[in-house]
């Protein structure tokens, strides 16, 4: 498996959300709960009805076991209150497509739901669903430079694991042989 990177322009960010929600509220609404609160998708599609209806999701972590409490934000309350007003409280949020079912889109839709929005913006390699989360983490960065927080919220254990796992680290580099002079 490739690693993914995050996306780094803001405006191509909003233009993938306005894609999938336009296509599908269910994908743009995945995608925003991805970007906005930085959550793996493990994390994501077990998500129900009832908890959209809270002030915050509230769950374990399926990788590390730890409990999280997050706050739903202004925006994405706005998106989900529209999305649940006829659904049931036990209903799957990512509900899948198959009849009878109630169970959540499986990871490997939801990556192709992502790496294809991201094929359509000129995003060819390195998109998937943990873009989403990586995507969080680099844009809270580059507004705050606060890598602290970061690491808490990604449960990391070195600053430098946190910047490389958000990107900084390879732009650092790039921007290294970008402004190389030597010889002009």
């Amino acid at each position: 498996m490739n690693r993914v990177q995050p996306i780094r322009d803001k405006q191509t960010v909003k233009d993938i959300f306005d894609y999938l929600y336009e296509k599908k509220k269910r994908n743009g609404i995945m995608y925003a709960i991805g970007i906005y609160m930085g959550l793996r998708i493990s994390d994501i599609l077990p998500l129900r009805v009832r908890d959209a209806k809270k002030q915050y999701f509230y769950f374990r972590e399926k990788k590390t076991g730890k409990e999280k409490r997050i706050p739903i934000n202004r925006f994405i309350r706005k998106l989900l209150d529209d999305y649940i007003k006829d659904k049931k409280d036990y209903e799957c949020l990512f509900r899948s497509p198959r009849k009878n079912a109630n169970e959540p889109i499986s990871r490997q839709q939801a990556y192709k739901i992502i790496s294809d929005a991201g094929r359509k913006f000129g995003l060819q390699d390195g998109i998937g669903t943990h873009t989403m989360r990586k995507t969080f983490g680099y844009h809270y960065y580059k507004k705050t430079k606060d890598v602290a927080t970061l690491m808490e919220l990604f449960n990391h254990s070195h600053e430098s694991i946190t910047l490389r796992y958000i990107g900084i680290t390879q732009d650092t580099i790039s921007q290294v042989y970008k402004n190389i002079d030597l010889l002009e």
